[in-house]
């Protein structure tokens, strides 16, 4: 009986770290995004995700990421995810129709503004903005 009580206190030990240390991920991604410390904040990121694969705004932090490293097919990889895990992610689509006007792939751009139009709350004058740049890029 001992051993039993003994082996389930320790599994739920063991258990409830591993469920906090997944959140601590996150945040300690995101502090080290804000110090610009982008290699090691894309380690956290990746690892929050290993933990919890559907957490969409460790994935639109990598998107950031390899926004600033210029990868691009890698920064469309990780919005592209962002809005299947969430369509409703404003930011997401925000920044994937910006990457597609950047592009030149402006059919995309332009069906991103149109979504960005029904999902907006925070960037709802963003979308003036894109606008613009689209009809600038696309002349």
């Amino acid at each position: 009986m001992k051993k039993k009580f003994l082996l389930i206190s320790l599994l739920i030990i063991y258990f409830s770290n591993l469920f906090a240390n997944e959140k601590v991920f996150f945040e300690e991604g995101k502090k080290l995004f804000l110090e610009k410390k982008y290699d090691d904040a894309k380690f956290k990121f990746e690892k929050d995700i290993v933990f919890n694969p559907k957490n969409e705004k460790s994935y639109l932090y990598l998107a950031k990421i390899y926004n600033k490293k210029k990868l691009t097919d890698l920064e469309e990889n990780n919005l592209n995810t962002v809005i299947l895990l969430n369509p409703k992610n404003e930011e997401a689509v925000y920044d994937l129709a910006l990457l597609n006007i950047k592009k030149s792939n402006f059919k995309k751009a332009k069906k991103l503004i149109d979504r960005l139009s029904l999902v907006c709350k925070d960037l709802c004058k963003e979308k003036k903005s894109l606008t613009n740049k689209l009809n600038i890029s696309s002349n």
